[in-house]
Formats: structure tokens, sequence, C-alpha cells
């Protein structure tokens, strides 16, 4: 059964409609309790009171849970407060998407309806806060509520969940120029997803065939875990590889293997591979599908989502590039157990970026996270992809928002391209990064908070002195974001409250990557 949850105004009678074009016997419960009442719900409310309309609210929906006939149940927005509700929303046969609307456009959409709970502003705004984190408990799958027909395109990748492991959850990741299934869980490796043939799924995207894209660290470990693939490029590993002579080395392989627009390319790796491979399904034949598998933690809470692709110049990290989106990004939180230790350190950057920049909850927990444990928290893992989609579905192209997500990437590229892509790690040259960019944002407190956290998890936290300061500033200016108006900087005076486009005076940089060097 799929289980539709969502606020006030998240459109839940009308993806009944679209799901019951396809077929599917729809039920709103709303529906079956003005039935077991005998009245309108707010008619009810009015004589009874809220605690007797949750009563009768929960009595039904926990019944027609249990109804084999309903393929199709739309929960009242506030029935998920039932603990009783909530626990027989976890039958395996379940399918929980929560329709997620903005706050805003939910008080547009009933701010003039009859709904006891929808008449003063302040207290709807308070009750939406209040129960958004109740759907993010249930939910299977989170669907954008304003997308128009979505059901036309997700009903196949919602279904898809039902064939998954255990604990596999979806994300429905949309932006202006398109949008795409993200899935994140264990064992999805080697799953339904990679089926192909008359019994097949409808989630891998072209008609052809598949074609692996790897490096030559992790083809041998998970490329026959894929599915049927015609054909495999692979790289060498390292950020070194991500160059315009690599590019057209694989492209011209693509070539001889026989790729056509009809197939699909699978890049699998981390962020490099990701990148790379992307790059080329963008230009091969004027653009190929691209299946993001990222098996780095890097990747995983990053780089695989949002369709920024490209390769580095000597001159500066990711100078050629495209935007090409992903057709659905497949996460096996199980790849991080295999990941060398220094590259799962190296990730950590990763992680305690998208915390510093989202706040709240996600701040706290990250800020608990002992070495090592991020392997065992696949919700962190959806969290961070979570959040890295909300923020491009704003700002697809990087024109305001998005530039959020280059907090310590400024300072942090600029140490990668002045040593030749060959002293740090990316996410170690982000940690770096990370502290220059909280001395920039005058928030002390805050950078020795990070700078405990980075010595805990073995991130670096000093800079090789060897290393020359100008060659970093040099780079600096290299930026790729870089406008005639000069290097804009993300600050960050408190967790979740970054600052965009900040320009900052050249000595004050200067400081920030001296500080680094004891």
């Amino acid at each position: 059964m799929i289980c539709l949850v969502g606020f006030m105004g998240a459109g839940k009678s009308s993806a009944l409609v679209e799901l019951a074009a396809h077929g599917l016997n729809t039920v709103d419960a709303d529906r079956l309790i003005e039935a077991e009442a005998g009245t309108p719900i707010a008619v009810y409310f009015e004589r009874h009171g809220e605690e007797s309309f949750r009563l009768l609210e929960q009595e039904t929906i926990v019944k027609a849970l249990a109804d084999p006939e309903i393929e199709v149940l739309a929960l009242g927005g506030g029935a998920i407060g039932s603990p009783a509700v909530r626990n027989a929303l976890k039958d395996p046969g379940h399918t929980v998407v929560w329709l997620n609307v903005e706050m805003d456009t939910a008080w547009r959409r009933v701010r003039a309806s009859n709904r006891p709970l929808a008449r003063d502003q302040a207290e709807f705004e308070a009750l939406y806060r209040k129960r958004q984190p109740l759907y993010e408990s249930v939910a299977d799958a989170v669907l954008p509520a304003v997308a128009r027909r979505i059901w036309d395109r997700a009903i196949g990748p919602v279904r898809m969940l039902g064939r998954l492991p255990a604990g596999t959850r979806l994300i429905w990741a949309a932006s202006s120029n398109g949008e795409y299934p993200v899935y994140v869980g264990p064992g999805l490796l080697g799953s339904a997803l990679f089926e192909s043939g008359p019994d097949g799924n409808d989630v891998m995207p072209g008609t052809g065939d598949s074609y692996c894209f790897s490096d030559q660290a992790v083809a041998p470990l998970y490329g026959d875990r894929l599915g049927q693939v015609r054909g495999t490029i692979v790289i060498p590993p390292g950020e070194t590889a991500k160059t315009i002579s690599q590019a057209e080395t694989s492209l011209r392989q693509m070539a001889r293997l026989g790729v056509t627009r009809s197939d699909r390319l699978i890049a699998l790796g981390g962020g490099v591979v990701g990148d790379i491979a992307g790059f080329c399904a963008h230009t091969y034949q004027r653009g190929i599908p691209v299946v993001q598998v990222p098996t780095t933690l890097v990747a995983q809470v990053d780089s695989a989502y949002g369709g920024k692709t490209g390769v580095d110049l000597p001159e500066g990290k990711n100078y050629v590039g495209a935007f090409h989106l992903p057709s659905v990004v497949i996460t096996d939180v199980d790849t991080l157990r295999t990941l060398p230790s220094e590259e799962l350190t190296a990730g950590m950057a990763e992680v305690i970026k998208t915390a510093l920049l989202a706040g709240g909850e996600l701040w706290d927990e990250v800020l608990e996270l002992q070495p090592g444990e991020i392997v065992d928290r696949s919700d962190l893992i959806y969290a961070c992809a979570r959040y890295k989609c909300r923020i491009v579905a704003a700002d697809e192209r990087d024109t305001g928002l998005r530039a959020v997500l280059n907090f310590g990437h400024t300072v942090g590229h600029a140490i990668e391209s002045a040593t030749g892509y060959e002293r740090y790690r990316h996410g170690e040259a982000v940690a770096l990064g990370l502290l220059a960019a909280l001395r920039l944002s005058d928030a002390p407190g805050l950078r020795e908070q990070v700078l405990a956290w980075n010595r805990r998890q073995g991130l670096p936290v000093e800079l090789d002195p060897s290393i020359d300061i100008d060659a970093v500033l040099d780079a600096v200016q290299y930026d790729k974001k870089k406008t005639s108006r000069g290097v804009g900087f993300v600050l960050l005076p408190e967790p979740g409250e970054p600052e965009i486009d900040c320009l900052v005076d050249t000595d004050q940089v200067r400081d920030s990557i001296k500080e680094l060097i004891k």
C-alpha cells in the first residue's frame, strides 16, 4: 500500500486523482472518517473537539491500513501524531510517501478553507514546524508537493522501493531543468534497480545498454553488481585523473565500445569518477543519460547530486565542466565499509560542512559523531543528501543560494590547486578550508569546535609549512565563482546561517591561511 502523508495543503487529494488514473484503488482517510462519524470533519471537530476527533481518526486509519483491498491511502495531516498510526505505517507492506510542501505554500492553499486548524496563521505555522519531524520520521519517500502530475514520473520509482532492501529511502530531486530519484540505503548494488529484460524496471534511463564508467580501484570491487553491462571504461584513481586529456581518452573508448544515444553510463566510484563520467555523458553525442552510483563518503553526501560535472585545469579546480543532471542516483551505503580508512576520514569534511550549513538537529548529531561511526549512520548520509537536493532545487545553475555549498571550498580548492592535486585529498583540503572560512567569519568559538572535531576524526588541522602561502593566495584568485567584483566567500557566523558572496580583504585571507601553519 502507498500511504500518503503531509501537511495541510500538500495536495494529497490531487495525488489520489493522479494515482487513480493509473488504475489503483485509492482511498481518502478523511472520507472514511466522515462516513464513520456521519458528519463532515469540520462539524465533528466543532461538536466534539480535537481529542475525540483524533481518537476516531486513529481507529479508522489503523483499520484502513490493514485492508488488503486499498492500494493507496491518503492520511490527514495530523494523523501521524498518533503513535498507533506511526506504528501501523511500519508494516513492510506499506510505502510511506511524504508530500513535502513549503509552509508559505501550504498557508496560501488553505487559508480560505474551513479547516479548523487553519484559521490563525501563527498557530498554523507553529503546527507546521511541530509536524515536520514526524513526517520525516515515517517517510520512505519524499516528493515535492507542488510538482505537476508528478505521479506520472514517480510511480515506478516509488513502487521500486517495495523490491529493495529494508531501510532504503527515496528522495525525489527536482530543479529547474529536470528531476530524478535518489535512493539511499544498504545493499542497493546488485538489487532490482539494476535488473533488465522484460521484467526489468522503469527506473533506469534509456532504452539501450548499460556501460560502466569507473576507476581501477572500484571497478574490481563492484563492477559485477550493475546487472548486464556491455562494456566498461576505467580511469586511474585520484584527482590527477580529472583532466581534459583523460576525458578525451574516455570519450574515444566509449566510441570504440559502440556507446549510442539510447544507452546509459553508470558512474561507479567517488567524486572524481562522478565528475568526469558526468562530463563525458554530457558531451558524448551531445548527451546521454548518466546514473550516479557513489561509493565514497564525499560522493554520497555531496558530489553525486545536483549535476555538476567537469575536469580540472592546472590553473584551477573544476574549470571546465557542464551541468548534466543524473537520471537516477543509487547510494549504497554498504560500500563505505570497503572504503580505505583515510578516504572515509577525508569524506567527513563534507559531512561537517553540510551540518554547519544546515544547523539544527543535523549539526548537533554530526558534532557528536565518533571516528568510523558514519558507516552505521545511513540516516546521516540520507540527511546530507536531502540537504544538498533542497539547495539544488532552489538554485540548480549556481547563481545564488547554491553558492553556500562552496563553504570552505574557496581556500580548500586553492590548496589542492597549489599542491598539484597530489598533497591532499579533496576532503582533507576542505577540512583546512573550513577552518580558514570560520576565521574569516569571525566565529572563533565555532572554529574551535570544528578544530577539535577535525582532530578527533583524524582530519588535518595544520597546513604543511612547505606549502607556499602566496601560491595558495594566487590560486584563490582563480576560484571559478569569481566575478568582476572579486572572489566571493561563504561565511558562517552561526550554524545554519550562511552568508554568500562576501568580499574579503586579501590580507585577511592571508592571515586565515597563515593561521593554519603552526
